[in-house]
């Protein structure tokens, strides 16, 4: 163990912790020197705007005063007492539209004016009264001729209902005479209707009978285009050589699937067969490189084992000569401390 070097290291802290403390504490000093000027100048910025509001409130005081203002008639306390009032006639020219000082019903003379109108609804009231009354008289009067027209009226509609029923009984009796005539002729007219029907009920069965639909002729469904054009409506379906063909078709198309499966087939043995080959291959190729690896490995297990053992005995013969060289006293105390 180096005692010296250990000693110098304690010794290079204990500088380095005291050039430390030392510098903490002059920053102390430092930031306490600080905060005093900074509470001394805050108390001097303090007392400045202290003293500048009061030469503030000093000047207004003395040079603005609120009588003096150009708006001050806006917030004078004693301006409902200097001011007149709002008119003192009804023609004071004062009161203009826009002023909005005199509107209907709030002039100087309301009394007066209540008073006329009053005695101008009492007549008015009178003179409705008697209107009400010659009205009632003259409906009454309305009421009795309406009474007199309505009899008159009435005895004039009956007689005219008495000869209205006469004309419609005589109408009635021809109406029922011409109803007869026409119902003989309209039963007469349904015997030779039935008896047409019949017949052509006959005939249209006979035309279907012998007709191409119920005896499903194929050539009907030939379309106007030729022989390949058919008609679906008319299609009664396809005659043995059609079905012949489709047939011989379909087994061409069943030949060739075959064919295309085949060749699927090989295609996927080729695949797998090329798949297994590199398979192997990789395999094979995998093998070469683990007993690669394994010589490698082995190689350099013996280099290290070598190194080892070289290494070890150069250490031997370094702590031989270290120890040949030290007095006696300093190896058993060495020698002791190592045993520790």
């Amino acid at each position: 163990i180096d005692k010296d070097a250990l000693d110098a290291q304690v010794q290079e802290r204990k500088i380095r912790e005291a050039a430390e403390k030392a510098q903490h504490e002059k920053f102390a000093h430092d930031m306490k020197k600080n905060d005093k000027l900074m509470c001394l100048l805050e108390e001097r910025q303090k007392n400045e705007i202290k003293d500048l509001n009061k030469a503030l409130i000093e000047y207004q005081k003395n040079f603005q005063r609120p009588e003096t203002r150009r708006e001050f008639d806006l917030n004078d306390p004693q301006a409902l007492k200097k001011d007149r009032p709002a008119r003192v006639s009804d023609t004071d020219p004062r009161c203009t539209i826009s002023g909005m000082q005199k509107f209907m019903g709030e002039d100087l003379n309301y009394n007066q004016r209540m008073k006329f109108q009053k005695e101008q609804l009492r007549e008015w009231s009178l003179q409705q009264q008697k209107d009400w009354k010659n009205a009632l008289a003259d409906q009454k009067l309305a009421e009795d001729l309406h009474d007199k027209f309505r009899v008159a009226l009435d005895r004039k509609i009956m007689e005219q209902q008495r000869k209205e029923e006469e004309s419609r009984r005589t109408v009635c009796t021809a109406v029922k005479t011409f109803n007869r005539i026409q119902a003989a002729e309209l039963d007469h007219q349904k015997e030779l209707e039935k008896v047409q029907k019949i017949k052509d009920d006959m005939d249209e069965i006979t035309s279907l009978l012998r007709g191409d639909f119920l005896s499903e002729n194929p050539d009907q469904a030939i379309g106007p285009l030729g022989k390949h054009h058919v008609l679906v409506d008319r299609w009664k379906g396809m005659n043995q050589e059609q079905l012949m063909a489709i047939r011989e078709f379909q087994k061409e198309q069943a030949l060739e699937n075959l064919r295309v499966k085949e060749q699927e087939r090989r295609r996927d043995a080729e695949w797998d067969r090329q798949r297994v080959q590199a398979a192997r291959a990789q395999l094979l190729w995998e093998r070469q490189q683990q007993r690669q690896d394994r010589l490698q490995r082995r190689e350099l297990d013996v280099m290290n084992a070598e190194l080892c053992q070289e290494q070890k005995a150069k250490n031997i013969y370094l702590k031989e000569e270290e120890y040949s060289n030290i007095p006696t006293e300093q190896y058993y105390a060495q020698f002791n401390t190592t045993t520790r």
